[in-house]
């Protein structure tokens, strides 16, 4: 017995050692990967001070919009004000000449917002976007709803449109303070009308989130509709991970640790440096979603959660798609939901390259009839053409209608992305028909990259991913189906609707 535990000791000193000397490569290896990268700017370093949780729930959204005003007068003058000559350059949104920068647009659409229709409003809709994005993101989506009698509220989440550094220090409760305060000023504005939710990626899991919440306190206000846009109900395998990353940071030797990606800041609505913080607060939202989905679905309590509509592409990068699958629509209750899958374009020369299991992938997503929920799936007629349909599975049902769409694939698109649902081709950003009302000094869409590698300031992969939407009139006819009266005669919501400028914010 004394010479097994003595070798017992042994064995597990050196299970030890060799984690240790494991742990130890990894964190050398990562330590000298960041080295090797670009310098932390001002606005990465530089943490606006947002309100705390308390201070959103128990305040009101007067107060939000008058401590956000702040928040970009600090910017300003702590980094734009401050940059070196050598910041100063075209590309960089806080350098207060660069035709990026978005102070010099008619509306900032970084901040929140409120579209406010014509006449009595006949409900409201709470938009929340994703993650290191703004509320640019769901602009077009809030002026259909606008457009249909509803007020259209546009949160920034905290942490988001100033700089990246405000993601550093952000927890997932913020968000959570921020989504209930906007749909307490919804129910102020519509009374006991409808209100919906709206949410993209990160926004998704939060709007999904405050509904579940709201079936387990009666004090919250419950929507009558959540509508969903490549939504992050699960993540990718390394967010579980990415805390360990950000280790080296805790030695201020190795700040640039407690960043995944530290990029030029092009995009004028949109964060491209990527804090480890970031990623732990989406995955720990994640979980929690799951958790409470799944307690509640065992426990038999999903039956008041409002009908859930929700747009996915099968081929997404940045969220599980399982997981919306599976993980939220696989415990809905047969309460009228739907959910629309773009598949892949399979009459593309592009399709000689595709990999196996992206070729499969919608086979391998999508679980056989009858399920509880209604499917669609916009798809190519059939390979030999370009054509797209809609292949709609009522709920309960196993017999398929095919519908076509009016739309059609481009040859040199293969599928959709992540951050391309919410965005028409008309987006002026994001779109590869851009309206020339909306100049923000640069055109991401319409890029087509051609040269040399290692020319340009960021990847080629930036510029490749989808950013628009060829099939944005289908959601806008299947978002203006679910309200209550339904569009009114001389609108079409199967066309991008026109934007307008915000009220102003007013404190």
């Amino acid at each position: 017995m004394i010479m097994f535990r003595r070798w017992f000791t042994r064995l597990l000193r050196r299970a030890l050692l060799a984690v240790l000397l494991v742990v130890v490569t990894v964190l050398g290896v990562r330590i000298y990967m960041v080295e090797q990268g670009p310098p932390l700017e001002l606005w990465h370093t530089h943490v606006p001070k947002e309100l705390t949780v308390a201070a959103m729930d128990g305040g009101t959204y007067a107060d939000y919009l008058s401590a956000e005003n702040a928040l970009f007068a600090e910017v300003k003058s702590a980094v734009t004000d401050r940059l070196e000559p050598s910041e100063r350059v075209p590309f960089n949104r806080y350098f207060a000449g660069s035709p990026v920068n978005p102070e010099r647009f008619a509306v900032d659409w970084n901040r929140s917002f409120e579209l406010m229709p014509d006449g009595e409003p006949v409900g409201a809709a709470v938009f929340l976007h994703g993650l290191t994005d703004s509320p640019y993101s769901l602009r077009h989506l809030a002026a259909l709803y606008r457009d249909n009698g509803f007020v259209a509220i546009g949160i920034r989440l905290p942490g988001h449109g100033t700089v990246p550094a405000g993601l550093t220090t952000v927890s997932w409760q913020d968000w959570m303070a921020a989504v209930r305060l906007a749909v307490r000023e919804a129910q102020a504005k519509v009374g006991d009308r409808p209100i919906h939710l709206v949410g993209y990626s990160n926004g998704g899991a939060l709007a999904m989130l405050y509904a579940l919440d709201a079936i387990e306190q009666p004090t919250l206000a419950r929507p009558a509709r959540i509508v969903l846009l490549s939504s992050m109900i699960g993540v990718t395998g390394f967010a579980r991970f990415s805390g360990l990353a950000g280790l080296p940071a805790l030695l201020p030797a190795f700040a640039k640790a407690a960043w995944l990606d530290i990029l030029p800041e092009f995009n004028p609505f949109k964060y491209n440096s990527f804090p480890v913080n970031a990623a732990r607060q989406s995955y720990a939202l994640t979980m929690e979603v799951q958790d409470r989905l799944t307690r509640l679905a065992r426990e038999g309590r999903l039956a008041p959660l409002a009908p859930v509509l929700a747009f996915q592409s099968v081929l997404d990068a940045t969220v599980s798609a399982h997981a919306v699958v599976d993980a939220l629509f696989g415990r809905l209750p047969e309460n009228g939901s739907e959910l629309v899958l773009f598949d892949i374009n399979r009459h593309t020369e592009l399709g000689l390259l595709f990999r196996a299991q992206s070729e499969t992938r919608l086979e391998r997503l999508v679980p056989p009839a009858p399920r509880r929920y209604r499917l669609t799936v916009v798809a190519n007629r059939d390979p030999s053409t370009d054509e797209a349909v809609a292949r709609t599975t009522e709920a309960g049902s196993t017999s398929e209608t095919v519908t076509p769409i009016g739309a059609r694939w481009s040859p040199d698109v293969y599928s959709l992305s992540h951050v391309a649902l919410p965005f028409p081709p008309e987006d002026g950003l994001y779109g590869d028909q851009p309206d020339p009302a909306d100049d923000f000094g640069i055109h991401l869409g319409t890029i087509a990259a051609h040269g040399e590698r290692s020319a340009l300031i960021v990847s080629l992969d930036w510029l490749l991913r989808m950013s628009w939407n060829p099939f944005f009139p289908l959601i806008g006819e299947r978002v203006a189906a679910g309200f209550p009266a339904g569009p009114p005669p001389a609108s079409n919501p199967a066309e991008a609707p026109p934007l307008a400028a915000p009220a102003p914010a007013q404190p």
